[in-house]
């Protein structure tokens, strides 16, 4: 167990084109992209790409759809470019539900870009459906208490997860850094769940005088469950579209290194106000972490089905022996750069909890 430093960049520009990022660098790609046919990104495709705003006045939504498709598909290029073998992207993307020329309709934006993928030779592994918690008393859309012409409301999102090529990728027998990197056994169970239901959407809040202006931001947790789950201690984490650096936050928590790209310089300069609470975010994600699986332990216990296996570096109990050595970092320190910031790492002995028993 030693202090680890991770390093962290962040570039202002066109997705379309990574350059700073070289070919086959990096291992995770975790993102969510700006979405065809919500209204709140039709400037933004449109000064992309001016015949998406002209196939949107004349009314033809599935051209236009198609067209701003078009230019994500030019950063799946990218995408392709600069993961590893067996490296893997994950894409948090909605569908859209929108009234066309007097014509209400969806459009399956999740199913399009699996088709993207599929062409660039990913492999498409099975996706997540993330179902946000609401408290809205509509659930439905049209016409009111009588059929047929009233729509489903859309409360779901898709993390769609790719592998690039056919093969996995490979490790050194017993590599410390992947073992290190090991989640907890009911940690497993909640994050391989193919519904997450717990995790509430982000406060979406732009950077204009009146902050209106939704982001697309997503919440911490899920790109904080992405890397723990596909990726290990030393890896990189690229997210091009970078936003209000949410994918950034959660690899500097999680220990690893990342990389993105915004083309608003002014959500690059806002990341230093993040950043003041990193270290304790760290802190009390490592301490919730270790807290709940003690929490686990116990009622294990109560029910006579104590772990197995004692952990190498925690005074506890795990069920698998690939658990054993896992060990979680901290931050202790974090100074900025020409480009970003390095992280200094330093990791978790154990954490006192309420009752002032350790962990």
């Amino acid at each position: 167990m030693c202090d680890v430093q991770t390093d962290h960049r962040v570039f202002v520009g066109d997705s379309r084109s990574l350059s700073a990022v070289p070919t086959s660098s990096v291992e995770l790609v975790i993102t969510s992209p700006p979405y065809p046919m919500v209204e709140l990104w039709d400037d933004l495709f449109t000064e992309l790409s001016p015949s998406v705003g002209d196939a949107l006045s004349a009314g033809n939504g599935q051209v236009a759809c198609e067209q701003m498709h078009a230019e994500l598909d030019r950063v799946w290029d990218e995408v392709s470019r600069i993961l590893v073998d067996g490296g893997i992207a994950c894409i948090n993307i909605g569908d859209a539900t929108r009234s066309i020329d007097n014509s209400f309709q969806l459009f399956a934006n999740h199913a399009r870009i699996i088709q993207a993928f599929k062409s660039r030779d990913f492999t498409v592994l099975p996706d997540i459906l993330w179902r946000k918690p609401t408290n809205r008393g509509t659930k439905f859309m049209g016409s009111g208490m009588v059929p047929p012409n009233a729509y489903v409301s859309h409360e779901h999102e898709y993390i769609l997860i790719f592998r690039n090529g056919r093969v996995t990728r490979s490790f050194e027998p017993n590599a410390s850094d992947r073992y290190q990197a090991a989640y907890f056994w009911e940690e497993r169970n909640r994050w391989f769940s193919d519904v997450w239901t717990d995790i509430r959407g982000a406060t979406q809040v732009g950077d204009d005088a009146d902050a209106r202006e939704r982001t697309g931001a997503y919440p911490f947790e899920i790109p904080y469950r992405l890397i723990h789950m596909y990726s290990i201690y030393g890896d990189t984490v690229v997210d091009p579209f970078w936003g209000t650096g949410t994918t950034t936050l959660a690899a500097m928590v999680s220990g690893r290194n990342s990389i993105g790209s915004e083309l608003r310089e002014s959500y690059v300069d806002r990341f230093s106000d993040r950043i003041e609470s990193v270290v304790e975010l760290s802190e009390t994600v490592a301490r919730d972490r270790l807290v709940a699986h003690k929490e686990f332990v116990a009622q294990q216990r109560a029910e006579s089905e104590t772990p197995a296996y004692e952990a190498e570096n925690y005074e506890t109990q795990v069920v698998t022996k690939q658990e054993r050595r896992m060990q979680l970092y901290t931050i202790s320190d974090v100074a900025e750069t020409a480009d970003g910031y390095t992280v200094d790492h330093k990791p978790v002995r154990s954490i006192k909890t309420q009752d002032q028993s350790s962990v």
